[in-house]
């Protein structure tokens, strides 16, 4: 399963974090992999950071005309995607009384549009070459749980499931399958700067958030690693058929259960 080689992977939100992690690991295992992030700069440096043919290309995954630009170079450079990862999220963190309806705004733009252009982008690409192919959201614990101070990211990331279950559905018959990557806690920026951002709404200390509340349900007191999540997503992507599609893996310490 872990070996994609010839195959092309398009990773959103790949210049850090989890998306590099993933891109990183699917170019150890074959693949030609496209480093999609809003900041080109970012992209192309961890491109070439990676090697093996990576190409970095500007994306703002909430712009329909960036989005299908991105792909169109992407078919014109490497060849149609096997392998969409939508990857790239943004966290705000507030009572949903203070919520600005510009940030719910953003954060379902970010996280459901983002996923909808891109998945659409992939899926066109994937029927049009009859190689079919994996689409992989990256939803969260919080696609099945909820948390305080959350109310656009848990709204958003639930919507990713039944997202990935209509393409599961719709991609069948042009081999393709939809699944949903859902991690705990991940000690990426995204995660350290929600520490103080709950600090400040629970009225705790930095290290009361990570304890009592991000690891607290954890079966070891442990984060999510990187590695973890790239593992998932090799998983995901290598995976030879129809039997897995639709579906949701829990990567999160036992964090949640099902």
């Amino acid at each position: 399963m872990n070996d994609l080689m010839g195959k092309v992977a398009l990773v959103t939100g790949a210049a850090s974090g989890i998306g590099r992690a993933i891109a990183e690991a699917y170019a150890a295992a074959g693949a030609r992999v496209v480093i999609a992030d809003i900041a080109a700069d970012r992209a192309e440096g961890a491109a070439a950071d990676i090697g093996q043919g990576a190409i970095g290309i500007a994306m703002d995954v909430t712009d329909e005309a960036q989005v299908e630009a991105a792909f169109a170079r992407t078919l014109r450079d490497l060849g149609p995607v096997d392998i969409l990862v939508s990857n790239a999220g943004v966290q705000i963190i507030s009572p949903l009384v203070d919520l600005s309806f510009a940030d719910w705004k953003r954060m379902l733009a970010v996280h459901m549009d983002g996923a909808f252009l891109t998945s659409r982008a992939a899926m066109r690409q994937m029927i049009d070459s009859g190689r079919g192919g994996s689409v992989i959201l990256m939803g969260s614990v919080h696609s099945h749980v909820a948390s305080k101070f959350k109310a656009p990211y848990v709204a958003a990331k639930h919507g990713l499931l039944g997202l990935a279950r209509v393409i599961a559905k719709e991609g069948a018959a042009h081999g393709i399958r939809a699944n949903v990557i859902c991690p705990g806690f991940v000690r990426t920026p995204l995660v350290e700067k929600q520490i103080p951002e709950q600090a400040k709404e629970l009225g705790i200390s930095n290290d009361e958030v990570v304890k009592q509340v991000m690891l607290r349900d954890t079966v070891d007191g442990e984060f999510t690693t990187l590695e973890d999540i790239a593992n998932a997503a090799l998983f995901f992507a290598g995976f030879g058929s129809q039997a897995l599609t639709g579906q949701s893996l829990l990567v999160s310490h036992g964090w949640h259960m099902q």
